[in-house]
């Protein structure tokens, strides 16, 4: 059942709060509605942590960043948990987690196993953010049922009027080659004297409608989230892997954007229109730089076509402002098991810089669609912006004291700045380092309702439209903008918007950004356990590291091969007694003077790495 809402004077509540509530009615017309009588924040309501008993009681040691303290467990509430046991627990007296003075209380429900094992970890890390690898028996049912409508309409060749045909189109995907969950697909022809770009991305919208229970759950994950050995998927895996993935030879619905470029690829003109496609190929990105780097296989006049409009779009959007980063990530190589059988760096390859070229452009083109039909009707129109604000200006300040210990030097508040230093540092070891630092310094890149532009990416309108499989925010922009389009082309006589993209668009933002922040925290932390787990049984053997940082305590290290990183600490160096020269950004010698910068190379030997606590920990190799 689904009550509306009355608050008290100056009461406020978010989009996923946890609320107790008492039924009311409203007295002439006698409906239901639900007063809130308290909330409860659903992020400290649940904890997980390391379980340690002691006579009558035991402590349990959260994992959380907001509970710092050890929380207490009456005999009772066990639940058959013993010392060493990861836990999750519920908190009793939720009301006093800001006290800082009263001790919380919990009771455990549910034991995940034993501390320190690499699965638990990774369990641990799941029900720490909430995200739940399953979904409940009346979604997949809901699912069975959309999925069965569907085949039954296209049997019977039941098209939608509104939609265009565009099977007999050269359109093809090209995603990682593990992806199962295609949402984008790419097209190219010449025109005139420019070319024209089709962006076709998966209609998620045509399935999942508004307030079914598939869709209050895709809101509640808010996006998917992609561990290195498993994927949480935001929608139920008929959906994400199957209906409303493009996949090739199939006839697949979708929401394409078709794109003039000029000779010197500025935008003239743009297009969208709901259609029906079918793929004539799935490409991975390694097929695919094959091909442009040999000139020759599957639709290489199309594919080699699209990747001089793109170099040729990079250059003029790093010119008209944007910043490019480019920061490494690591691949593994998983058993069947889960467990890392090898670790590398993932190489970016210019046809991944090609698709991601050709996704910023579409998602530019629906935000610019949108803000010119408010000039036109002159109303402003609900939107899901992806902005990005300024960076502080404090911190960039202190960033840019912070490199000169790798030698460099750089005014970051002048964006121009940030942009030579970045062509400064190529090839460089320090590279990726800095690139790392200068993405953390920046100001996080948000969902929100009110336009303020993109400062990275250089945008003055900018959303995310390209992904609506694994991100919720994709979804709304969809729906938006179907109604948008519909009632410019005559279909419609009004715009009739769900009541909550009217009411509640800035909560249902913020709930996405936040469960984005969530998934990115996740997956690190996942990433940094299964790193442990495959280096654990290398103690004592030697790598060759960077020295990423430099702390009161000791050095930060950074494996060059494996991205891994640990520290060397001053207590552990045998040749002197150091200390951190804040300063100067640097650790000294106090007798023989010896000093350690980042950025320098360094050898290293693997003294100790702990799953549970996250710890890595090297000696230096004289």
């Amino acid at each position: 059942m689904t009550l509306a809402i009355k608050l008290k004077k100056g009461q406020k509540i978010s989009i996923g709060d946890k609320v107790e509530f008492r039924k009311s009615y409203k007295g002439k017309t006698g409906s239901e509605y639900a007063r809130v009588t308290k909330v409860i924040n659903k992020d400290v309501y649940y904890i997980t942590g390391f379980f340690e008993p002691k006579r009558n009681y035991a402590k349990v040691f959260p994992d959380s960043r907001k509970i710092k303290t050890d929380v207490i467990v009456r005999r009772n509430d066990f639940k058959g948990a013993v010392y060493g046991d990861k836990v999750v627990c519920e908190i009793i007296n939720v009301d006093d987690i800001e006290d800082g003075i009263v001790d919380l209380e919990a009771r455990v429900v549910e034991v995940l196993g034993k501390a320190g094992d690499t699965l638990v970890e990774v369990k641990s890390v799941m029900k720490k953010y909430s995200f739940e690898d399953f979904f409940s028996e009346d979604i997949l049912s809901e699912t069975t049922d959309i999925f069965r409508e569907y085949k039954s309409k296209s049997e019977k060749g039941v098209i939608d009027g509104y939609r265009r045909d565009l099977r007999t189109m050269t359109l093809f995907t090209i995603d990682p080659k593990d992806a199962k969950d295609f949402d984008d697909a790419v097209s190219i022809e010449k025109s005139g004297d420019g070319y024209k770009l089709g962006v076709h991305i998966a209609d998620v919208s045509h399935f999942v409608k508004d307030g079914c229970a598939v869709d209050i759950e895709a809101f509640k994950r808010a996006t998917s989230v992609y561990f290195p050995n498993k994927v949480v998927p935001m929608l139920p895996e008929i959906l994400s892997n199957d209906l409303c993935s493009l996949k090739p030879n199939v006839d697949r619905l979708a929401f394409s954007v078709f794109i003039e470029l000029g000779k010197k690829f500025e935008v003239k003109n743009y297009e969208l229109t709901k259609s029906i496609i079918n793929s004539k190929r799935r490409f991975t990105y390694e097929e695919v730089q094959e091909i442009i780097n040999k000139k020759k296989g599957d639709y290489s006049k199309d594919i080699l076509l699209m990747y001089r409009v793109s170099q040729s779009l990079t250059k003029k959007r790093i010119t008209e402002g944007s910043i490019d980063f480019d920061s490494r990530e690591v691949e593994f190589e998983i058993d069947k098991k889960g467990f890392i059988k090898s670790i590398g760096i993932k190489d970016r390859l210019d046809s991944m810089r090609m698709i991601e070229e050709f996704m910023l452009l579409a998602n530019r083109c629906v935000t610019e669609f949108v803000n010119k039909l408010s000039l036109k009707i002159r109303a402003e129109l609900p939107f899901v912006y992806r902005v990005h604000d300024l960076p502080d200006a404090e911190k960039l300040q202190n960033l840019s004291e912070f490199i000169r210990q790798f030698g460099h030097k750089a005014n970051l508040k002048d964006k121009n700045e940030i942009k030579r230093l970045l062509e400064e540092i190529k090839g460089e070891p320090e590279e990726f380092i800095i690139n790392d630092l200068l993405i953390r310094s920046m100001a996080k890149a948000v969902y929100t309702d009110e336009n303020i532009g993109h400062y990275g990416l250089g945008f003055e309108n900018y959303t995310h439209f390209t992904s609506p499989i694994r991100r919720y925010p994709d979804l709304i922009v969809h729906r938006l903008l179907f109604e948008y389009t519909n009632f410019l082309n005559g279909r419609t006589q009004k715009i009739d918007l769900h009541p909550r993209y009217r009411d509640s668009l800035e909560e249902m933002c913020k709930h996405c950004s936040v469960q984005e922040q969530n998934a990115v925290a996740a997956e690190r932390e996942v990433t940094k356990i299964l790193q442990i787990e495959f280096i654990k049984d290398k103690l004592g053997d030697d790598f060759d590291g960077i020295i990423s940082g430099i702390g009161k305590f000791g050095l930060f290290i950074e494996l060059i091969d494996f991205k891994i990183e640990g520290m060397v600490r001053y207590r552990d160096i045998e040749d002197d007694y150091y200390e951190y020269d804040e300063r100067r950004h640097c650790a000294v010698g106090k007798r023989k003077g010896r000093e350690f910068h980042a950025g320098s190379k360094i050898k290293v030997k693997l003294i100790s790495a702990d799953t549970s606590s996250r710890k890595i920990d090297f000696v230096i190799i004289k």
